[in-house]
């Protein structure tokens, strides 16, 4: 079991199979051996045994016919006879050359049969002689000595016949023997690959089923809240990938969970515990981000004159400004979070304050005045009251950003970049109109940022 977890899900899977696959591979070589052997074994009896066996049935014809051709040149004397008894003789030797031309010829006595053939040709040829010698008709002296030749022949071709119908026989029960032999073999892979691969299977089954088994509790514990838990599968196939995403999802649950008990109820962004969580991350990390303190000037007059519930639209409003513009560029290090009330904070890469910073702005300059009456519009104003009852003109509202560019390699921590941010603030909302202000950390000047077309007129 300890060894499957050294694999991956694919590699177990070809494991599982890999009995069953080698039994086919084994049950397929021997099945080829046992066809050539029954291969080799039909050649040999359609070359040796069959041949042999047609050719002694030739041999006892062309003898009989040379003994009746024999006989009748004896008889009538006849040289047409005496023609065909030659070619029938030539014929026989023909077929003994075939015999001897066969691969395998053991146990064929070839060569008595061709001496024998041999005798009675002479005492054909002495009876043919005497013939010519005597009117009298065939000497019976050679005449039994050929009929007890040919018997002989006879029964030695009879003999070579039974050698061949016996090799035949043996070959065929050999063939028997390799089929059953075949077909126990086959059978036996089939099972043993059967059984095998069964275990194999339920082997990784069993694996795959804990790891799912080990995922499935895992997620119920990070489902009733248990944030730190890390899945632990204890393989290395795609289930442990799977747990280290589990595990990184607990993780940001539990990041998630912290910002919504932090959040602010209006806007629904993260608060003040969150903001300082993320940034002391960012520190830790060495990440190029920069700081930015975002703030509406001029808005408890507008509240003042309009009350909280347009306020409260204001806010809402702000916040999916600067959530929409931030979203526009994709990194990981971007973060909205409202500190409260008209004060919100981005944490955002470096490489993109400058644009984040001139569209809020120019976005919240095109937005802004929708939200006054058409008449403060026009003026470009709102009359309101000081703590101190003095009658003030507010201008219509603008927004503030102090930006703080984070350099990676100056010491630094979150209470030092929000001392730096809350100084630049105050020098924002100094100038007229919405404005960024931005200081590298280490950098003794603050430097204005962009500063769009001015909106009205008022002090901040």
């Amino acid at each position: 079991m300890n060894t499957l977890q050294k694999f991956n899900i694919k590699e177990k899977m070809i494991l599982g199979y890999m009995p069953i696959l080698l039994a086919i591979i084994a049950i397929a070589v021997f099945s080829l051996q046992s066809l050539n052997q029954f291969e080799r074994i039909n050649k040999d009896i359609v070359e040796n045994d069959t041949v042999l066996l047609l050719t002694t049935d030739k041999l006892v014809d062309n003898l009989l016919a040379q003994e009746a051709y024999g006989r009748r040149h004896m008889i009538l004397g006849s040289p047409q006879m005496l023609e065909l008894f030659r070619q029938r003789s030539h014929a026989f030797d023909s077929l003994m050359d075939q015999i001897r031309a066969l691969p395998k010829r053991k146990n064929i006595p070839i060569e008595q049969l061709a001496s024998l053939h041999y005798e009675l040709n002479e005492l054909y040829t002495k009876n043919f002689a005497s013939l010519n010698n005597s009117a009298a008709g065939p000497v019976p002296r050679y005449d039994n000595q050929i009929q007890g030749k040919l018997d002989e022949i006879l029964v030695l071709i009879q003999r070579i016949e039974k050698v061949g119908w016996e090799n035949q026989h043996q070959k065929i029960v050999n063939a028997s023997t390799i089929g059953m032999r075949t077909f126990r073999i086959t059978g036996l892979l089939s099972v043993l690959g059967f059984i095998l691969g069964f275990v194999a299977i339920s082997l990784i089954s069993r694996s795959i089923s804990r790891s799912i088994q080990q995922l499935k509790s895992s997620a119920k514990l990070i489902s009733e809240g248990h944030f730190d838990h890390y899945p632990n599968v204890g393989t290395k196939d795609e289930f442990r990938e799977l747990a280290s995403s589990f595990g990184d999802m607990a993780q940001r649950l539990a990041f998630l969970e912290v910002i919504h008990r932090d959040a602010n109820p209006l806007t629904r962004l993260p608060g003040g515990t969150a903001i300082e969580d993320v940034l002391k991350n960012s520190l830790a990390t060495n990440k190029n981000i920069s700081f930015c303190m975002l703030d509406l000037d001029n808005f408890k007059s507008f509240n003042d004159r309009y009350g909280y519930a347009q306020g409260n639209e204001i806010i809402k409003a702000t916040a999916e400004l600067i959530k929409s513009t931030i979203s526009r560029y994709n990194s990981d290090d971007n973060f909205v979070g409202h500190i409260g009330g008209d004060d919100f904070v981005a944490i955002v890469n470096q490489r993109h304050h400058r644009a984040i910073c001139e569209t809020i702005i120019k976005e919240f300059d095109r937005m802004v005045p929708d939200y006054y009456n058409v008449k403060d519009r026009k003026k470009g104003y709102i009359v309101g009251n000081t703590r101190q009852g003095l009658e003030v003109r507010f201008p219509i509202m603008t927004i503030s950003i102090a930006v703080v560019n984070v350099d990676p390699q100056s010491p630094t921590n979150h209470l030092i970049i929000g001392e730096i941010a809350a100084e630049l603030k105050g020098h924002a909302k100094s100038i007229p109109g919405s404005v960024f202000v931005v200081n590298r950390r280490g950098q003794k000047r603050q430097q204005p940022g962009f500063r769009p077309k001015l909106v009205g007129q008022g002090g901040k």
